[in-house]
């Protein structure tokens, strides 16, 4: 059993602060317990003022005049504060306070955050001068450059410069515009601005996004019965194909709708688009491109359900059609079927970039490994090793050799940190993050980004989780504004952050779990955000649904006053370790099962524990169906090595952790001369990707 006292728990906190400062050894295991080194100073920036938040909350009453408002003046979220006062009075405010408050802010955040809420509400109103005086040329926005359209009609103001603007709108996406472009397109169409060679151009590529709907609303257009009758017919076969295509045309368009069609049926039913397929391609004349596309739905949902066909039809894709994504599922169908050769091969047809990504070195060690060639293993793991994440760090083990890890601090001065933390911008957005402004607080961020270089970037991610921000972290470093900055993975003091240390060792004690598993399941679901709350409603810390927090709750005799107790830190963390607990307990305490039915749910994990028993851990991870699944497991694993450096300076072995071997031998890190660009992988990917293969 795992037990802390006082005075471990003291120790644990000072070597928190500590190790950061000497993990940049240039070669040799990092000791376990580094000398203690005074941390880097903090910058705290002042909270709003009592009453300023106070007078924020009142805005939403409608309470804040205009003479209360002049009291703000001069502190830094006075401007938010305006804004949020005026918002209520929209359907009532005078253009020309609308004007005044535009001119007096320009160039800052608030600013734009007020200019599309004011524009939309002058349109509401039919104040058309006051829009266009406030229009700003930059709005990308489609809704808002709709009413612009809508404005310049109501001031009979309709010319070339209009039309061109609508027809650019109406050509912009295959998918359904705002409804506020319906006025502006029905009069393009009126006056002849919607021939029907510019209803095709937008018609092709809503069939290209497969958009049915929005093929259809084309459709009524044209001017030709015949041709709406086609239209029609395209978009009917597009949502439900299976009909007669004989009497189509045998032109692109209809090998388009018809490959979008049976590439769409496929990913719900590859069985039925495989039986379809060669009729329509006959009928049609379907060439390489559209047998390609066709052929690599099939193959793909096919190899992602692990059906029985996956490897005949992942071998029918045509070369042109392939990509890296299908190369991975080669890989993993024959990984399924436990057919090493088969699997081998797929790595070895791989890019030379794919093929020497970390995942794939190691699976091809493992593979000669598995089949009787050590030495050649060996050579691979050695490659991969040299990486500071999953695969690597599970190469490491294989070799029995410390693992890869090259930190480093900041160097700059604590004079470029001070400078940095009086960014007026950066000061707005933690005072609005302080206040859980969350949107209003992004949007300083990014404009305090957009003026700084590398290194004040870098200083601005280090103040604001000086003032609780954590995420910054992982947003405002690496993958910045468009630009990739790989040499700051090895910033990982900063992209691991670590907070509520005490109560997350007094909890692992409590539930004889990993320490390091408990904050690297933080990091992956909130990056130590109290207040992150999900679509799903999952809150806080270890994103805790409500209804299974109050169970836990309940089960463990626990205060539990509503939904919202799970953003108080220390309660999200005593329920989210119990669940922890729960969950390794289901899975026969093997912690790479519990982590996947974290994330995915127990009837999924069931499911592939059923069809995929017997594979080794490391193997039945890789063929996990779900990309986010498959991924959030390799994070949370790699995460845990990284936290467990981060409280204690050494690491358990990950091939120990993953069975949930918590006692077993533990291992030092180095930094590989020369070093190499760390491959430490990021947060969830925006979207949801659960379902995606």
């Amino acid at each position: 059993m795992l037990g802390y006292s006082r005075s471990m728990l003291k120790r644990a906190w000072t070597l928190l602060l500590s190790i950061p400062l000497v993990a940049g050894a240039a070669d040799g295991a990092l000791p376990a317990r580094p000398p203690l080194l005074p941390p880097r100073p903090k910058v705290v920036i002042p909270a709003p003022s009592p009453a300023l938040k106070a007078a924020l909350d009142a805005t939403t009453r409608g309470g804040l005049d205009d003479l209360a408002l002049a009291g703000f003046s001069g502190q830094p979220l006075a401007g938010w504060l305006e804004y949020a006062a005026l918002r209520v009075r929209f359907d009532r405010l005078p253009p020309a306070r609308g004007a005044a408050f535009l001119a007096t802010h320009a160039g800052e955040p608030v600013a734009a955050a007020f200019r599309a809420d004011w524009l939309a509400a002058l349109a509401r109103r039919n104040e058309w001068p006051a829009f266009l005086d406030a229009w700003d040329p930059a709005i990308t926005d489609p809704a808002l450059r709709c009413l612009r359209l809508q404005a310049l009609m109501a001031m009979d103001r309709v010319d070339a410069d209009w039309t061109a603007q609508a027809q650019s709108l109406w050509r912009s996406s295959g998918t359904s515009l705002p409804a506020q472009c319906d006025a502006p397109f029905a009069l393009l169409a009126a006056q002849g601005g919607l021939p029907d060679a510019l209803r095709w151009e937008r018609f092709d590529k809503a069939a290209q996004a497969a958009q049915g709907a929005v093929m259809r609303s084309i459709a009524r257009g044209f001017a030709s019965p015949a041709d709406a009758a086609q239209a029609q017919a395209w978009a009917a076969y597009l949502d439900a194909p299976g009909g007669d295509v004989s009497t189509w045309p045998k032109t692109a368009r209809s090998r388009l709708v018809a490959a979008v069609a049976l590439a769409k049926l496929a990913r719900a039913n590859p069985d039925r688009a495989e039986a379809l397929l060669p009729g329509v391609a006959q009928a049609l004349g379907f060439g390489e491109a559209e047998l390609g596309r066709v052929r690599y739905q099939i193959a793909l949902w096919t190899a992602a359900s692990y059906l029985p066909d996956a490897a005949r039809r992942l071998a029918a894709v045509p070369e042109s059609a392939d990509d890296d994504s299908l190369r991975e599922w080669r890989v993993r169908e024959a990984l399924a079927r436990a057919d090493w050769p088969a699997a081998l091969d797929a790595i070895a047809r791989m890019p030379e970039a794919q093929r020497n990504d970390s995942r794939w070195l190691y699976f091809a060690a493992r593979l000669r490994e598995l089949s009787g060639d050590p030495a050649a293993a060996r050579v691979l793991y050695a490659q991969a090793a040299q990486n500071t994440d999953f695969h690597g760090f599970l190469a490491a083990d294989r070799l029995g050799q410390p693992y890869a890890l090259c930190p480093r601090m900041l160097q700059a001065p604590a004079s470029a940190k001070h400078a940095v933390a009086r960014d007026p911008a950066l000061v707005r957005a933690l005072q609005l993050f302080q206040l859980d402004r969350r949107s209003w607080a992004v949007r300083e961020w990014n404009a305090a980004l957009a003026h700084f270089d590398p290194t004040q970037r870098q200083l601005a991610v280090e103040v604001a989780q000086d003032n609780g921000w954590f995420d910054r972290g992982v947003f405002g470093l690496v993958n910045v504004g468009g630009q990739r900055y790989p040499e700051e993975q090895q910033l990982y003091l900063l992209r691991f952050p670590l907070h509520h240390t005490e109560r997350i060792l007094r909890e692992a004690a409590r539930n004889r779990l990993d320490p390091a598993w408990i904050a690297a399941e933080i990091r992956a679901e909130s990056v130590f955000d109290p207040r992150a709350r999900s679509s799903a409603d999952a809150r806080g810390l270890m994103q805790l649904l409500p209804a299974t927090a109050a169970a836990l709750a309940k089960s463990l005799a626990m205060p539990w006053s509503g939904d919202d107790d799970l953003y108080d830190p220390d309660t999200n963390i005593t329920l989210g370790s119990a669940y922890l607990r729960q969950l390794l307990d289901r899975n026969d305490g093997q912690l790479y099962r519990a982590i996947a039915g974290y994330n995915a749910g127990p009837a999924p994990l069931a499911r592939w524990l059923a069809q995929r028993p017997t594979l080794d851990p490391d193997i039945w991870i890789e063929t996990i169906p779900y990309r986010e699944t498959r991924d959030y497991v390799m994070r949370v694993l790699a995460f845990s090595v990284l936290y467990d450096w981060r409280l204690r300076g050494d690491a358990l072995r990950l091939s120990d952790r993953l069975l949930g071997r918590n006692d077993g031998p533990r291992k030092g890190f180095t930094c590989p001369a020369p070093a190499s660009p760390s491959s430490t992988p990021t947060s969830a990917p925006a979207q949801d990707a659960r379902k995606r293969p």
